[in-house]
């Protein structure tokens, strides 16, 4: 969820929900720099209301202070935009109304209420529980950020590569065979072809790989690798800049082991393209440079594994929640449910 707590998604919800959208707010956004609002000024007035009945006029108001509706704020999202808390503003101010209403009716009384209330604190607290496990898991020291560094010290070494793209096979663009040449029921020949053609750029592959670890300038083997498989092109651009193992294909990891002026293998992907890589330089970027990103690989970490003892073991009646026989989606028939596993951050190494 976006909003920490059911009671700001309420409030958000039913702002939204009760004004039309329009191009831009008509009102200003409320100042939160605490230079012109006092804690005691009011940030909210709701005339003709008030809580004692026995109040008329213009006595009957409800003043809602700078520090009373941050106290909301800090408890459903402390970091709230100032666009949004005038939406939350909104909200609240016409909910304590009809919260008025629907108590002088009976309704906080009713047993459905009750279950509401309920789960809203089952809720509550869970999300409660989920913003106090992420900030656990970034209370992180120094001396862990240095050490998960020292322990993955490949994974921040920053390359600069030469990268030669092989197609899988030759442009067949403009080649239209005469009916007579193929039988449309006979697919042999066509297929042959293709095979001869994935062959010949397998070849071609091989000897650009062995032509550049030669010295040769990968930019000009790149556009015989072009002009090999029918494609016209005068120009390329082979190099590649702030390369990281996490940029680069899983199967092509391997590139960053290579040492400067150093060409890897060919890499042959499944769906077909040559790659050949040369390394031209080489570094490891200082600790105080990838200390964020250390921060947001050790907190994910520790925030998954913080939470798999909450995930998993549940079962659901498929006969209740899906009539009718298909199985229900959240789990196979008669096994656990295996909750979702978390959003997975950038790739970082382990």
């Amino acid at each position: 969820m976006s909003f920490r707590g059911l009671a700001c998604l309420l409030l958000v919800s039913f702002a939204v929900g009760q004004t039309a959208p329009t191009s831009s707010s008509p009102f200003p956004s409320p100042d939160v720099s605490g230079s012109k609002v006092g804690a005691d000024d009011p940030v909210i007035t709701l005339n003709d209301f008030c809580a004692d009945p026995v109040k008329e006029g213009s006595a009957c108001k409800t003043v809602i202070t700078r520090a009373e509706f941050e106290r909301l704020i800090d408890a459903l999202q402390p970091d709230m935009p100032p666009e949004l808390r005038l939406k939350v503003a909104a909200a609240y101010a016409r909910n304590l109304r009809m919260a008025a209403v629907a108590e002088k009716r009976g309704l906080d009384k009713t047993p459905a209420f009750a279950e509401e209330m309920r789960y809203a604190r089952l809720q509550l607290l869970a999300q409660d529980l989920d913003r106090a496990l992420h900030a656990d898991a970034g209370n992180v020291s120094d001396d862990d950020l240095a050490d998960y560094y020292r322990k993955n010290v490949s994974a921040f070494q920053q390359a600069t590569l030469a990268r030669i793209f092989v197609p899988h096979a030759k442009s067949m663009a403009g080649a239209h065979p005469h009916p007579a040449e193929t039988a449309p029921t006979d697919p042999a020949p066509a297929d042959a072809a293709v095979k001869a053609s994935a062959e010949a750029m397998t070849k071609v592959a091989a000897d650009l790989r062995a032509r550049a670890a030669s010295g040769e300038d990968p930019d000009k083997l790149q556009i015989e690798a072009y002009a090999d498989a029918g494609i016209e092109r005068k120009t390329v651009e082979t190099k590649l800049d702030k390369v990281r193992r996490t940029t680069l294909p899983p199967q092509h990891e391997a590139v960053m082991d290579l040492n400067p002026g150093e060409v890897s293998q060919v890499f042959s992907d499944p769906d077909g393209a040559h790659f050949i890589y040369k390394m031209t330089r080489k570094e490891t970027l200082p600790l105080e440079e990838v200390k964020s990103e250390i921060l947001a690989a050790i907190s994910s970490q520790r925030y998954r594994d913080s939470t798999k003892s909450l995930q998993g073991g549940v079962v659901f009646n498929d006969t209740y929640f899906v009539p009718g026989g298909q199985t229900s989606k959240p789990h196979r028939h008669g096994k656990p449910l295996q909750a979702e596993p978390p959003v997975q951050p950038s790739k970082t190494p382990e």
